[in-house]
């Protein structure tokens, strides 16, 4: 699958004419490693740059500066770990247990191990790593700085509520943008099988349109060689001329409405070679027809359809076939007379209606509408298609 570039090429499915998305996508790595150190630098230090201006006598100790880091790092090492490995393992899979397990394992992990490391990088102001108590100031009467953090009888270290928060909140946010993701290129996937299939139902349509087409066509032409008829050899260049149309104009999804008036003119044409003076025949076009597409061999099958009902060489018929334009809008209209057959019906079932049918539900979802009537022994199409 492909599009059009501006410079006649083509951009794979999917891809802008935007250079700046082709150089996005061709850099996608670099882009993307970027962006999350950005993204962690502003999240790590947008705190300080909002609360320094306040501290004018900021200071920080060595274990403090410790602290910090090892928190830090904790987080970044624990946001890709939740996004890379648990949320495809377990979340992913709908293993909730084995998922709320490693979270709550790593949220512990993160409340006591960082302050340890911390410690052995750079001791607390006052520590006494020999019997792991702090050494208080006798001319200190406030709280002490450490207190709950490993003094001698003490009560035991408690969750610091400032790190929950900031664990939970890296938490939330990548949980949030792996799931996200994960559901867009779900999405993505689902939209690319989805036109896959249509484009293929579409070939497939093209593909049974055509043989029903010049299966009709080849009849005629056989006709005229039987009797050795002079209007043989137009016929074959004007079926040459037609076999050229689809060849080269229906892998398009869309053609420009002029062509297909000269494709009908070119068909009807080659179907007069068989008409007598019975048959009453119009053809017309009314408004632009130069400024608008619309999907190949579209009308064909209802054109043939006229000829293949109401054609006869017993009695008198005619066939009335219009196609007008009114701003983005087309109107195609087909009338002719049934001629009495064996079950004197129309065949709305023929491979080449239904056909359209379903062009019309794949091309133009909620912008068609087909009205197919008969009335007063004639039988009516109207075709509206917005574009």
């Amino acid at each position: 699958m492909v599009g059009k570039n501006r410079f006649g090429g083509n951009w794979p499915v999917g891809w802008s004419s935007n250079p700046w998305t082709l150089l996005y996508r061709k850099n996608k790595n670099t882009v993307t490693f970027i962006a999350h150190i950005a993204a962690w630098i502003c999240f790590f230090t947008l705190p300080y740059l909002v609360f320094f201006p306040r501290l004018r006598d900021f200071s920080m100790s060595n274990h403090q500066l410790a602290s910090i880091i090892c928190n830090n790092v904790f987080l970044v090492v624990f946001y890709y770990l939740n996004t890379l490995v648990l949320i495809p393992r377990f979340l992913a899979k709908e293993k909730w247990f084995f998922y709320v397990l490693s979270i709550i394992a790593c949220l512990f992990f993160f409340l006591y191990i960082p302050k340890e490391i911390a410690k052995l990088i750079a001791e607390p102001e006052g520590y006494n790593p020999l019997n792991r108590e702090f050494i208080r100031n006798p001319n200190y009467t406030g709280k002490p700085h450490y207190q709950g953090m490993g003094i001698r009888g003490s009560r035991r270290p408690v969750a610091d509520p400032y790190n929950t928060v900031l664990f939970l909140l890296i938490f939330t946010v990548g949980t949030c943008i792996s799931v996200i993701q994960r559901w867009l290129r779900t999405e993505q996937t689902r939209k690319e099988t989805e036109n896959e299939k249509l484009n293929t139902e579409l070939s497939f349509l093209k593909s049974q349109i055509n043989p029903h087409f010049f299966f009709n066509t080849l009849n005629n032409i056989y006709s005229l060689a039987v009797v050795r008829s002079e209007k043989t050899a137009p016929a074959i260049m004007k079926l040459s001329a037609i076999m050229r149309y689809i060849l080269t104009e229906t892998q398009r999804d869309f053609v420009p409405l002029s062509n297909e008036v000269d494709f009908i003119n070119n068909f009807i044409d080659l179907q007069k070679v068989r008409l007598t003076e019975k048959v009453i025949l119009h053809f017309s076009t009314e408004g632009s027809v130069d400024n608008l597409l619309v999907a190949p061999l579209l009308f064909i099958p209802f054109v043939e359809n006229a000829f293949k009902y109401g054609v006869s060489t017993k009695e008198s018929s005619s066939i009335n076939i219009e196609i007008k334009t009114k701003g983005n809008a087309i109107y195609f209209t087909a009338v002719n007379y049934i001629v009495p057959t064996e079950n004197n019906l129309m065949d709305n079932t023929g491979i080449g209606i239904n056909n359209v049918k379903r062009r019309l539900e794949l091309m133009y979802p909620g912008k068609h509408s087909l009205i197919t009537s008969q009335k007063d022994n004639y039988y009516i199409v109207q075709l509206e298609i917005e574009t």
